[in-house]
């Protein structure tokens, strides 16, 4: 027998073969245990349920369909494994279901429905799950950024363009502006919330059912917000995939370019900040380390989540538009684990930002240096001189040059030295007081109070209006919480 007659003797001569099974049918039977086993349970209790209720089954055969349901329900998980007589994990239960109450009455529980509206129900009430739950480690991150913030409005620093030393800003300025990302980022996660939970149930394989059933039953059990009305589209579309992980790329991107900051800012040549000591690790043999290893990781998992959620998008992307296993169970584990890995970034940070310090001493004196102040002196040239902008900027240009080539500082010059280069450019003089204050950081951040500049007033008003719509975000997220908690308790003691 040659090595290809001795595979195929090995395979077997029926469905399913060796390495299908092997390959295939045991990973995903493992998957579908470990993510899907309660909700589908779920369903199965919101079907019965709607059959009753719509005179399609007696009320006495759904009391005992839904009996041997929540017995079934209670199987130990971890004891499950793959058996060959089953297809997958709900061909499984339905048959312990029939175990429990006959065969007849259990095969009555898929009247009116099909594995295909099932299946996407399934995905789209465990992402709910995911999304929640990412929310709620978002909006722990948003108040520490908040928090930081609302201490550091007058903490002067640095704020950088092109990675170099740009102009004066502050540190709450800063935990500001990485709050407004986040939120924004939620925003997106919120859409692709509204945009998950949404029902496909009755739309069975495709075009309804000829059963009496209701849509908005099951929708309404389950805690939908509102059905997928068409039914080709229940089944067909795969958007709330693509919206999902759309964004979760995005926030971990946005995430990932502020970790990446922060790496630089806790370096000791930087020493903005400080990393507690529970989130720092020595090195092995150079006893001065202090390793910023939980942010490090932070952005490798941050990355490792995009990934996996870009494969999810990866794998939707030129399927035909209908029902096909490509977005079914081996794209969601991706989803999962990109989930997974999100809320783990957001809780380390979350860690890593609500304990850091700041040494404000040290981030005031290097944001003195570099010349940072001096679109300041081409500012007040423009605005008390009445001095072209254009040949403002130049003369404040040549100074910085000047400053540079002299190996100096802005604010080492005397304003007599200062006054002789503009005089070789217009008739101004400038006054000692008026050059104080373009050396001064914290002047170039006091009169930057334009709506969303970093003036410690304008950051304290930006503070207060984002606390407030925390708390009232925080409230409509509790609302949600309590309302999924209450309809699953709900369907759960449901009594016919």
């Amino acid at each position: 027998m040659n090595k290809l007659e001795d595979f195929i003797k090995q395979e077997g001569a029926a469905f399913p073969g060796k390495t299908y099974v092997e390959e295939l049918l045991k990973p995903v039977f493992n998957d579908q245990r470990d993510y899907l086993f309660h909700v589908m349970f779920d369903i199965h209790r919101a079907h019965v349920i709607m059959l009753a209720e719509q005179g399609i089954i007696e009320k006495e055969e759904a009391k005992v369909m839904l009996g041997g349901i929540n017995k079934v329900a209670k199987t130990d998980i971890g004891q499950l494994s793959y058996q060959p007589q089953f297809e997958d994990l709900f061909f499984m239960m339905e048959a312990k279901i029939g175990e429990e109450i006959g065969e007849e009455l259990a095969g009555k529980i898929h009247i009116g429905r099909s594995r295909n509206d099932m299946g996407v129900a399934m995905y789209r009430l465990v992402l709910r799950e995911h999304l929640v739950n990412l929310l709620g480690n978002a909006y722990q991150l948003c108040e520490a950024l908040l928090e930081q913030a609302d201490r550091h409005t007058e903490t002067v620093m640095t704020g950088y363009t092109h990675t170099q030393p740009a102009q004066p800003t502050t540190l709450g300025h800063y935990f500001l502006a990485i709050h407004d990302v986040l939120n924004r980022d939620m925003k997106r996660l919120w859409s692709a919330y509204g945009t998950v939970n949404q029902s496909p149930l009755g739309a069975a394989a495709l075009t309804t059912t000829g059963f009496p059933i209701s849509r908005s039953r099951t929708c309404e059990l389950l805690g939908f917000d509102k059905i997928v009305e068409n039914s080709y589209d229940s089944i067909g579309g795969a958007d709330y995939l693509l919206e999902t992980a759309s964004a979760l790329m995005t926030s971990m991107i946005d995430t990932g370019r502020w970790i990446q900051d922060f790496l630089q800012h806790v370096t000791r040549e930087f020493g903005t900040f400080y990393v507690a000591d529970p989130y720092v690790q020595c090195s092995s043999i150079m006893p001065q380390k202090r390793n910023p290893v939980s942010i490090e990781h932070s952005r490798s998992i941050a990355s490792s989540a995009y990934g996996d959620a870009l494969a999810a998008m990866n794998m939707v992307h030129n399927t035909p538009f209908g029902d096909i296993v490509d977005t079914e169970d081996d794209l969601q584990p991706h989803l999962y684990r990109a989930f997974n890995n999100a809320n783990r970034v957001w809780k380390l940070m979350y860690a890593v930002i609500a304990t850091l310090k700041v040494n404000g001493e040290h981030t005031k004196e290097m944001a003195k240096k570099s010349s940072i102040t001096i679109t300041e002196l081409a500012d007040t040239l423009a605005r008390e001189y009445g001095v072209p902008f254009r040949k403002a900027h130049s003369i404040a240009s040549h100074i910085s040059k000047m400053t540079i080539k002299a190996g100096k500082e802005l604010y080492e010059w005397k304003v007599e030295d200062i006054n002789d280069v503009i005089s070789q450019f217009v008739d101004v003089s400038l006054s000692e007081a008026e050059w104080q204050k373009i050396i001064s950081p914290e002047y170039f951040i006091e009169i930057r109070s334009i709506q969303g500049g970093p003036n410690p007033q304008e950051v304290r008003r930006m503070i207060g209006e984002r606390k407030q719509r925390l708390t009232n975000e925080l409230g409509n997220y509790s609302e949600v919480v309590r309302k999924l908690d209450s309809k699953r308790e709900e369907l759960l003691n449901f009594k016919l």
